[in-house]
């Protein structure tokens, strides 16, 4: 470690059973590696940087994640079917399509579907939901809760769904291409969003042709 960084490790005082504590945000640590990796947050510094592109990362593996984009890597890959990932989170969440119906209480929160029944409510303003857990994810609204938190930035969710779309402003993945143009974005929705567009460009064309 370089003189430097013992220097900003002396800033930080023990907390508990977490030996160090950022001075600015008072969170613990329990390792110097990772108190000097969330002193990044409040100082900006991206030490690592892409030898393709140039971009510049907080983490090591943020970076590594990233370069997969240039490199066409995918480590990860679904042991039902084959289909392969770049990240280890979207091999987990592909995997529920194959486990969604094994279990018949899976079974019974379909058929609310169809039923329209909704059997859990709110008890803070009434509002009522198929499954408890849109319930508990609704509650959120009114507790303030937000349990997923960015371990790059800090910045916190109450949806993982908006956690995993956060994290790629870090990693630079961006999976949903336009099959028109070959633009690749981030979020499924700014892909609609680009081919509404292309099919008002398209019908306002053919108008202007008759």
């Amino acid at each position: 470690m370089s003189e430097k960084d013992n220097r900003l490790v002396n800033r930080f005082r023990p907390t508990g059973d977490k030996t160090y504590c950022c001075d600015i945000c008072d969170k613990p640590f329990s390792q110097k590696g990772s108190l000097l990796l969330h002193k990044c947050i409040h100082t900006g510094e991206k030490p690592y940087q892409c030898n393709t592109c140039g971009k510049t990362f907080t983490q090591k593996g943020s970076m590594f994640v990233h370069k997969r984009i240039h490199t066409g890597e995918k480590p990860y890959y679904c042991d039902t079917c084959g289909k392969t990932f770049t990240q280890k989170g979207s091999m987990i969440m592909h995997k529920r399509i194959h486990t969604a119906f094994s279990q018949a209480n899976h079974l019974s929160k379909h058929r609310r579907i169809h039923t329209g029944e909704k059997p859990y409510h709110c008890d803070l303003c009434g509002k009522t939901f198929a499954q408890k857990g849109g319930m508990l994810q609704h509650k959120r609204i009114h507790t303030g809760e937000k349990p997923y938190e960015c371990d790059v930035c800090g910045e916190a969710f109450t949806q993982i769904s908006n956690l995993t779309k956060h994290i790629r402003i870090h990693t630079g993945e961006k999976p949903y291409p336009c099959d028109i143009c070959g633009v690749k974005l981030s979020q499924e929705l700014l892909l609609q969003d680009s081919l509404n567009k292309y099919e008002i460009l398209r019908t306002k064309e053919g108008h202007y042709q008759e």
